[in-house]
């Protein structure tokens, strides 16, 4: 297979065929994200992709149930190279049962929701988007490039294909002085776009990203832990009851927290308010990670 690059996909892809059809992120504008700094966005030549096509039809039949597209969002393809490439994926590996890619906000609104419709019917049935905050002016700060109205329709527009859609949010991406605010509006877009799965993870500055620099220049500052975990609870405590799998359970945070909406919810905020208490043990800072 031919990869270039670091390969970067969703912790729930571990065991997933990873088939790299673009290079980069078609937005690659956010400040806190250095995935693909060094690597300028493209989208792969058919002829190599046919090859990886058949290496993975060869190797990779008995070990590989479900597909991976990357890198950061292979909705950037236009609606005609993503059908062929659907296409060929069911042709020349029947036994994937599911294909799932990254998606930015912009390249899901670019697509019709009959467009969305047809990937769906070709086998494109899960779709991880980078929500990171519904506050307006920390998605302004943070130059995601649309507004929260503009994640929500999106969102939404997903789920009408009945596609499963994963949206991922970010603990201390606001800062301290806007760090409620962060919550409660990241609740409220989460509450109209209803998504499968609600991944939270918790903000990490990289070296080579603005926000790093800013941070350096004391124009930006994490919340400390304390502030984290209200603001997670927060989060949490002003999502309304649709049905969700909740999962604060990535590397980058304090402590593990899984569960479903709204069965589990008053067990996860009884979790958090130990961590408030000083009852949890928490994860040392060696052991985070992206």
């Amino acid at each position: 297979m031919d990869y270039q690059g670091d390969i970067i996909r969703p912790p729930s892809e571990a065991f997933s065929l990873i088939l790299q059809v673009t290079t980069g992120c078609s937005h690659n504008h956010c400040t806190f994200c250095g995935a693909y700094h060094d690597k300028p966005f493209g989208i792969k030549p058919w002829s190599q992709i046919k090859i990886d096509l058949d290496f993975a039809a060869t190797w990779c039949r008995r070990h590989h149930p479900t597909l991976f597209l990357a890198d950061g969002d292979a909705l950037a393809l236009d609606h005609a190279q993503l059908i062929r490439l659907l296409q060929q994926i069911r042709h020349q590996l029947p036994w994937i049962r599911r294909v799932s890619s990254y998606a930015t906000c912009q390249n899901i609104l670019a697509k019709t929701e009959a467009d969305l419709n047809e990937y769906k019917q070709l086998g494109l049935s899960r779709l991880y988007m980078g929500l990171e905050t519904g506050h307006d002016p920390t998605l302004r700060a943070i130059a995601k490039g649309v507004d929260s109205a503009q994640m929500i329709k999106a969102g939404q527009r997903v789920r009408a294909a009945e596609i499963f859609l994963s949206v991922t949010c970010l603990l201390g991406i606001a800062g301290p002085e806007n760090s409620q605010d962060h919550a409660r509006a990241t609740a409220r877009a989460l509450n109209h776009m209803q998504p499968h799965q609600i991944a939270v993870l918790t903000l990490m500055l990289l070296p080579n990203t603005p926000l790093y620099r800013l941070m350096r220049a004391g124009r930006f500052a994490l919340p400390d832990p304390v502030q984290l975990f209200q603001e997670l609870h927060c989060l949490l405590a002003h999502l309304e009851g649709f049905r969700t799998q909740f999962h604060a359970n990535h590397a980058s945070n304090y402590f593990s927290l899984s569960g479903r909406l709204p069965k589990d919810r008053e067990r996860m905020l009884a979790t958090i308010d130990q961590a408030l208490a000083g009852l949890l043990p928490l994860k040392p800072e060696l052991l985070r990670a992206l």
